[in-house]
């Protein structure tokens, strides 16, 4: 299982320059790659800042995780995507997702039948960042495009699929799923199981499977995951994060972050890997500089 940072929490500064030395500093230090969302209402673009960041950070993937999908039509996003990834010589993965109801409520937008959605959107997306061609007519969503080249690098998909639905849907298309707030026990008996036999029925690799959690060495443990499940309770409200606390056993966010001495938070990325997780990029979560320090040191160790 690889290793990665997430960088996500860090996106509200809405700065690239912090980004850059963010994930510098985890390309130093030996981490695979470097990940960060974009917010459907946030300002702040996930592509172009990672292409701003990659162009002065080698040696380090990149990856969004994730981008909503019904904010640009797949062709679009195709493009973006290829001209990202060619400014990072082949160093970006794509991570896309539906994003949440009450999200796009708020721009306007109807979730109306998201699988066919997703299904009609990988359909043209994916034809696109492999080969720059596409010939594609959806009940909703439909392309004809040819890009004036071929991308030089193949852009490695991703989608944030946590439903049955979603997971076949991404099986059979995608390269794989980008997970937040999905446990060890949630990535063994549900994750790993859907997409893998949806991917193997229509000949594709093994899927990879990325999951990101809040990480956190710490000598107080209970006052790191009451501040987690207080600032973070909004995840466990969303309905598709909802099923997943409830498929581990969850009440809510603090109780699947990965939280403890650095022995327990060894093994609680450890059990990440035990459960299909093929990378692992976690969000640092610390209350004070020595939780950080201790927090970056235990991963460094697992490198």
């Amino acid at each position: 299982m690889k290793l990665g940072i997430n960088g996500t929490g860090l996106i509200q500064k809405s700065s690239t320059d912090v980004l850059a030395e963010h994930a510098s500093a985890a390309r130093e230090d030996g981490f695979g790659s470097y990940w960060i969302a974009e917010h459907p209402t946030g300002g702040f673009d996930a592509l172009t800042a990672l292409a701003a960041v990659g162009l002065n950070v080698p040696n380090i993937e990149f990856g969004t995780a994730i981008v909503p999908t019904w904010l640009r039509h797949p062709t679009v996003l195709a493009g973006q995507a290829v001209t990202v990834n060619n400014l990072l010589n082949g160093r970006l993965t794509l991570g896309i997702g539906l994003s949440h109801v009450p999200m796009m409520a708020d721009l306007g937008v109807d979730f109306e039948k998201p699988i066919r959605h997703l299904r009609e959107y990988l359909s043209i997306l994916m034809p696109l960042v492999s080969d720059g061609s596409v010939d594609y007519d959806g009940e909703s969503t439909k392309a004809h495009a040819r890009f004036f080249k071929p991308p030089a690098n193949s852009v490695r998909v991703l989608v944030a699929a946590l439903g049955p639905q979603a997971l076949k849907v991404t099986g059979r298309l995608a390269d794989g799923t980008v997970l937040a707030w999905v446990g060890p026990k949630t990535i063994s008996e549900h994750i790993v199981p859907t997409i893998s036999e949806a991917a193997a029925g229509t000949g594709r690799p093994e899927p990879h499977v990325v999951a990101s959690l809040p990480v956190c060495v710490t000598d107080d443990e209970a006052a790191v995951r009451a501040k987690i499940g207080q600032g973070l309770k909004m995840y466990g409200q969303l309905p598709s994060y909802r099923a997943m606390f409830d498929r581990e056993g969850a009440t809510g966010p603090e109780e699947v972050a990965i939280v403890g001495s650095a022995a327990k938070v060894r093994d609680g990325i450890e059990a990440m890997r035990e459960a299909g997780a093929t990378e692992f990029a976690p969000t640092e979560f610390f209350t004070n500089a020595d939780e950080a320090i201790a927090t970056r040191e235990l991963m460094k160790t697992m490198l």
